[in-house]
């Protein structure tokens, strides 16, 4: 009798260590909505991020409070040290019995193996930056290429005469960013729109009217994005404008621009909202931005995490897509959408 009490003991206390266990979290990983609340599987779920930048800080909130109005819980994982770092978040993730997992993938084609495995084991979607061929659910996010080409509609605005154009971006293995910088290319070039068209970099790339000089990455070291932008100001001093693809490209750009004296001399255009580029479109120091809406891809993720957990697929759409579409933020819209931007975060 004491055996059986005692292996009935150890065998509760097993089941306890795994539940606790399966709810903690890592120094990168933060909870949403406290504890959940109100039936019988609220569902856990995890938002990862493909980096560490402000504009990820804007999707956190969303990821929050829809685990907040679902009731549900999500941790929020943000890799500073790359491919090998969202890799290890990923695994451990699954180990802990994650209900589903929302990613943007830094490298798709060389992660695809990796995304297969966890949808054998949990729901995945991708957001922000999608891996089309692994067997995610949905991806969520704005079509990027299509976005590229409003980036470039914006540097056509500003230099309706033509000009040379210098493309900075962290990564090229990010879908993300091939899409995007394609889109730029495309429309300054004025081709037919044609999202599976690739350019490599190292070489100029000439137009009609304008010239790409070259594409330049700094693999989300912002040193490295800074000094790419002063080796542009001192390779090219009759750059016309220079195009920032990722949310701390801007900044940086106008960082070294005023160092180097050229405030208002060399056209920038952005993507994304951070505080220095809008500050600079009001300023007149950045024409203009495309801005994504990070809010709604956390937001987004969480929601349909939840829905799929709770059995229900109808979330997915039939080319499992789900658009939340970018902006053209400029002078005249500036005020507002950051107004808007700051009443979200709680500003």
């Amino acid at each position: 009798m004491y055996f059986l009490r005692r292996v009935a003991v150890l065998g509760l206390v097993a089941v306890l260590s795994l539940s606790l266990g399966g709810c903690g979290g890592g120094g990168e990983s933060t909870d949403g909505a406290g504890e959940p609340g109100g039936g019988e599987s609220p569902g856990r779920f995890a938002f990862v991020t493909n980096g560490v930048a402000d504009f990820w800080t804007i999707a956190e909130v969303g990821a929050k409070k829809a685990a907040e109005d679902l009731d549900s819980k999500v941790e929020i994982a943000m890799p500073a040290a790359g491919i090998g770092d969202q890799k290890r978040m990923i695994e451990d993730l699954l180990t802990r019995g994650i209900d589903g997992i929302a990613v943007s993938p830094i490298d798709p084609d060389n992660q695809t193996d990796l995304l297969n495995q966890a949808a054998e084991r949990t729901h995945v979607v991708t957001h922000d930056s999608d891996a089309p061929a692994s067997n995610r659910e949905v991806y969520i996010g704005m079509d990027n290429y299509l976005a590229g080409r409003m980036c470039g509609q914006l540097v056509k605005d500003a230099l309706p005469d033509g000009g040379s154009i210098m493309i900075l971006v962290g990564r090229m293995e990010q879908d993300n960013a091939k899409r995007r910088r394609q889109g730029v290319i495309d429309e300054l070039l004025d081709r037919s729109v044609d999202a599976s068209r690739f350019d490599p970099p190292g070489q100029p790339i000439k137009g009609d009217k304008y010239t790409i000089l070259d594409t330049l990455t700094d693999q989300f070291d912002r040193v490295k994005a800074k000094a790419n932008a002063e080796d542009t100001l001192s390779r090219y001093p009759d750059v016309s404008c220079m195009v920032g693809l990722f949310a701390y490209n801007p900044p940086l750009i106008l960082q070294a621009l005023e160092q180097a004296g050229k405030l208002g001399e060399v056209t920038v255009v952005a993507f994304d909202e951070d505080e220095e580029t809008l500050q600079g479109i009001k300023d007149g120091y950045v024409y203009g931005t495309v801005v994504q809406n990070p809010y709604m891809y956390g937001y987004k993720s969480v929601e349909v995490l939840k829905a799929l957990h709770d059995g229900d697929t109808s979330v997915i759409p039939e080319d499992k897509f789900i658009n939340i579409e970018a902006r053209q933020i400029v002078k005249d819209n500036v005020e507002e959408f950051w107004a808007d931007l700051n009443q979200k975060l709680g500003k």
